[in-house]
């Protein structure tokens, strides 16, 4: 039927010799469900057993090694059990029920602490980390159905004392505690968002590149203060992105590409990457690009990859005629399902250097081909030992190597080599051909003694076989016995991770063994700091332009650097353009230092830009009476000369100091239930800037998306839209505040035109409401007399690239904004570039008029100036790089028939604009033959006549914004077309969130 019936329980105390069956109920049939070992004493049992002559679980409880057991009655069924990683009484037990039990005397008391307990997610103090070592971590459902992270001490677990470390509600299931690092996931809005604790500080955002958007994320490694996570992005199926952090486990970096995954049972994602056990800093990972898997190490955490160095010969010493860049060794990376088999690739802590997989050689990793491959000084070197893959076992720290085929047949045979692969002797290991199901060594890396288990037929009892290596080994190892070899990586370089490393391994003439006290390694030196001791910065790339610039970082337009208050602070800053930092546990000192040379300068007292207000928790509707957290932050601009003007809304107004610096939250309570407009104007001598938060009180509130065009004209017709996501039609209502009206219009359609009858920002907001969720954007809207629009296009390498997200759309707007002022002298204020929902990206360059001032210089007309924008686009001097050195370049797209000047009826403009643009170019060419030999007139052009340049670095561009603002000044209004056509183009490769301080540095 399927159950089981009945248990045996065997033991034995002869490294497998003999076995004696105990008794744990005389005259009761048992049934053992589980065994759990102390980890830190041994001799310490627990049995979890579901008798069937009881009607309660019982424990049967071993202090002893086994020898003896004592049954204790528990009143719940046991899912799993959970020892304290320090004190050996001390066990948490989590029912199938998902009630969680604790127990301070291994197992004959228990008390329950919590009820609905997330399975899998429950986790003692960590030592070192938590000063409780009582401690417990867990994810608990709370009675409105969501999930919560909760803490609390053993003798102490009721509701009053539970701890909440994070506000919010995470997301099931994701709560995740390794060393330092507490990691969850919680989605709000149908977006998902990452948080980090770092050794039980404050949880923050985990913050990736910035178009990332991750469908997934899964932690791969944490050790040595970092993290390295896989990460699946948006336009990913079967691959995931490898990422590593800072310390913190907050910024991360990209450090390899498209790593394959597979689902395994019950859903579980495997990532083909590898931990090289014994040697720090060394990894094994599968690429898959454009179809094919590849196997590529590393040897610095991630820095710098490479390929499999083929063996010359195979096993029986012919050529393989297998020669890079063609063809490589690729190994597979698999996890075994059975756990007392090994992998596909086995490592061991105590025998470093010393790898064995299965694979093939070619071009690619092939799915059938699974010979074995083995090296001994770390994957510097590989012979070929087998053709065909076989299960492997290290005794006594690799000094034997046993080897058993992976097949569906029986085996009487097994392989052993005592020289790291070198030689392989066969022993048959029983008469009668067996089943294998797994090999199992004495605990212990000392030990020669394993035994093989497996079936003689499908309906057999198991047969355990001892085989025993002592015999071979007749005396323990001394020095004499032992050579050494020194780590390098595939170049040769012995200095990696700042260190010379040499170990030592046993002679192949040497029978002796290693024993419990041998350390493999031999000595270590550190090393003076090289180039490749760093790491582009975070929010920087490795240039992949050539060869001479592999080693530069270059600011990347898809990551998200630092934000200025991490720059500026106390209103110091400290420059760095290399963008470089150290690889975390790199050990060099001295030598070059490519964090040098940063210089301590004085912040110029700039603007308040990006003010943000919203409530803790990131809610923007509350209960009456609830207390409620207000917290401003601002992007940029100076925080510590700034006021910060706060009105709540209901009568409290007040003015505050350091608002931002302290990141202090207001805290304050609404008696009343209602809609509250809370304002912040932030203002300092720079400048102003003001943040806008409608508050509903009696329903909670998160965030939405309002999409309208930035500029329009006085009473031309605009439209605007929100962007709900989940879409929940016919159960919507929108609510939306033109100006400071407190008095909404409400509609049940997602979109609504209005117009705009005086000149000036206005500010749009609008709320979505469905239920108790309430969602809120804001947007300002520029209304102009008259402007023109120049509708835009890019080349279609920029579609593949298209996370189609609003921010996204932003971000290329103001990229091709500042190229087209930079390029063309006019002001950037007066440019604005709306890209397009949809694909094929396209976009709107808005060319508005300057504000009238007093000024001894006139600026360029509208005509001149529209004229300069036509000829860098049609001359394609506008471009920027994506990530990989795409580059995208602009151009003028054939105008849409509304694409014309709005504000104004005629649906002729735009060809009377281009009729007289090309009569003004005319006109200026022949002003420019008539004038060329004038004293002074050849000014501007000389200045411009180079070589156009493929990427402007920060130095360039200033002296190009210098040279074009006196070459501005100097030809005053009279545009000279011909010396404007030598102008040379920009390329740009730039970071969205470093736009404003890059392009104008």
């Amino acid at each position: 039927m399927g159950k089981v019936l009945e248990s045996s329980l065997w033991r034995s105390s002869d490294f497998g010799t003999s076995y004696s069956k105990l008794t744990l109920q005389p005259g009761f049939t048992t049934i053992i469900d589980s065994f759990y070992i102390c980890p830190t004493n041994k001799k310490k049992i627990i049995l979890v057993s579901s008798s069937l002559g009881d009607r309660d679980d019982s424990l049967f409880l071993s202090t002893d090694e086994g020898t003896t057991f004592q049954k204790q009655l528990i009143p719940f069924s046991v899912e799993t059990l959970i020892f304290h990683p320090r004190e050996e009484d001390k066990v948490l037990a989590y029912s199938k029920e998902s009630k969680l039990y604790v127990s301070s005397d291994l197992g004959k008391k228990w008390t329950l602490l919590q009820e609905r307990v997330t399975k899998d997610h429950v986790f003692w103090a960590v030592s070192g980390v938590d000063a409780d070592p009582d401690l417990v971590h867990m994810e608990v459902q709370d009675l409105g159905g969501g999930f919560r992270y909760v803490t609390c001490q053993i003798h102490n677990c009721s509701d009053q004392a539970l701890m909440a470390p994070f506000a919010g509600p995470i997301d099931h299931s994701s709560l995740t505690m390794q060393d330092d690092y507490i990691f969850f996931k919680a989605t709000s809005a149908n977006q998902t968002k990452y948080y980090v604790s770092y050794r039980r500080n404050e949880f923050v955002l985990m913050k990736l590149p910035k178009y990332a958007l991750p469908k997934d994320l899964l932690i791969i490694s944490t050790d040595e203060s970092q993290v390295f996570v896989a990460v699946q992005e948006w336009y990913q199926t079967d691959t995931y992105n490898l990422y590593q952090s800072d310390p913190r486990g907050v910024r991360y970096a990209l450090v390899l590409e498209d790593v394959r995954s597979s689902r395994q049972a019950e859903e579980d994602v495997v990532i083909d990457i590898l931990e090289v056990r014994g040697v720090k800093g060394v990894f094994l990972a599968n690429q898959k690009v454009d179809g094919k898997v590849v196997t590529l190490i590393t040897y610095n955490k991630g820095r710098d990859w490479g390929h499999l160095r083929p063996p010359s010969v195979d096993m029986n010493g012919k050529p393989t005629n297998c020669k890079p860049p063609d063809c490589h060794l690729h190994l597979h990376l698999r996890w075994a399902d059975n756990p007392y088999v090994s992998g596909t690739v086995h490592t061991k802590d105590t025998a470093p250097g010393l790898i064995m997989g299965a694979g093939n050689l070619g071009s690619q990793l092939v799915e059938y081909k699974e010979e074995m491959y083995i090296t001994s000084d770390c994957g510097h070197t590989w012979r070929q030992v087998f053709e065909e893959e076989h299960h492997i076992l290290y005794l006594d720290h690799g000094g034997v190597i046993v080897a058993i085929k992976d097949t569906s047949i029986p085996l009487k045979i097994l392989k052993f080599s005592v020289d790291e692969g070198l030689s392989w002797s066969t022993h048959n290991f029983t008469s009668t051909s067996v089943f294998v199901d797994g090999l199992l060594s004495e605990p212990g890396e000392e030990t020669l003694v394993m035994t093989i288990f497996g079936h003689i037929s499908f309906r057999s009892d198991w047969e355990l076989v001892k085989v025993d290596f002592r015999p071979s080994f007749t005396r323990p190892c001394g020095e004499e016995d032992y050579s050494s070899w020194d780590l390098t990586n595939l170049q040769g370089d012995r200095c990696l991770m700042g260190q010379q490393r040499s170990f030592r391994k046993r002679k192949p003439t040497s029978s002796c063994v290693k024993g419990r006290s041998f350390t493999s390694a031999l000595k270590s030196r550190v090393c003076e700091c090289r180039d490749s001791d760093f790491l582009c910065d975070y929010g920087f790339e490795r240039s992949p332009s050539s060869e001479s610039d592999a080693n530069k970082c270059f600011a990347n337009f898809w990551f998200n650097p630092l934000s200025p208050p991490d720059d500026c602070v106390l209103g110091q800053t400290y420059a760095n353009s290399l963008g470089y930092r150290k690889v975390v546990s790199n050990v060099c000192k001295g030598g070059v230092d490519l964090r040098q040379g940063l210089a301590q300068l004085q912040c110029p007292l700039t603007p308040p830009r990006g003010l943000q207000v919203s409530i803790l928790g990131e809610a923007v509707a509350v209960r009456p009476g609830e207390d409620v957290l207000f917290v401003v932050r601002q992007e940029q601009g100076d925080v510590l000369t700034t006021k910060y003007q706060v009105d709540l809304g209901d009568g409290f107004k007040a003015m505050y100091m350091n608002l931002t610096l302290t990141g202090a939250p207001i805290r304050h309570r609404y008696e009343n239930p209602g809609v509250y407009r809370v304002s912040v104007r932030a203002e300092n001598m720079a400048g102003h800037d003001e943040a806008v938060l409608f508050v509903q009180v009696n329903s909670p509130l998160q965030a939405l998306y309002l999409e309208v065009v930035p500029v329009t004209g006085i009473n031309q017709e605009v439209n605007l839209t929100a962007v709900l996501l989940p879409l929940n039609p016919n159960r919507t209502v929108f609510y939306w505040w033109i100006g400071h009206s407190l008095q909404p219009l409400l509609s049940l359609d997602n979109s609504v035109t209005t117009r705009f009858v005086n000149t000036g920002d206005v500010r749009v907001t609008v709320q979505a409401a469905c239920g108790n969720s309430v969602l809120q954007d804001s947007k300002i809207v520029r209304v102009l007399d008259q402007y023109q629009v120049v509708p835009l296009r890019f080349s279609q390498e920029l579609d593949a690239q298209n996370p189609n997200t609003p921010e996204w759309r932003e971000d290329v707007g103001l990229v091709v904004t500042r190229l087209l002022s930079k390029e063309t002298s006019v002001p950037e204020e007066l440019l604005v570039t709306v890209v397009k929902p949809g694909l094929p990206t396209v976009a709107d360059l808005h060319v508005l008029l300057p504000p009238p001032q007093p000024t001894r210089k006139r600026s360029l007309p509208s005509d001149k100036r529209l004229a300069a924008i036509q000829q860098v686009l049609t001359a394609q001097k506008i471009s920027f790089l994506l990530r990989g050195g795409v580059r995208v370049l602009v151009a003028v797209r054939d105008a849409d028939t509304d694409s014309q000047r709005l504000g104004q009826s005629s649906s002729y403009w735009v060809v009377a604009v281009l009729f007289v643009i090309g009569l003004f170019v005319v006109a200026a060419f022949i002003l420019y033959k008539f004038k060329r030999k004038r004293p002074g007139r050849t000014v501007y052009a000389q200045m411009h006549n180079e070589k156009e340049q493929e990427m402007t670095s920060p130095v360039s561009h200033s002296q190009g914004v210098q040279s074009a603002t006196q070459g501005e000044e100097f030809i005053d209004d009279e545009l000279d077309m011909q010396t404007l056509g030598n102008h040379s183009g920009v390329v740009l490769s730039i970071n969205s969130r470093e736009m404003h301080s890059y392009l104008v540095s």
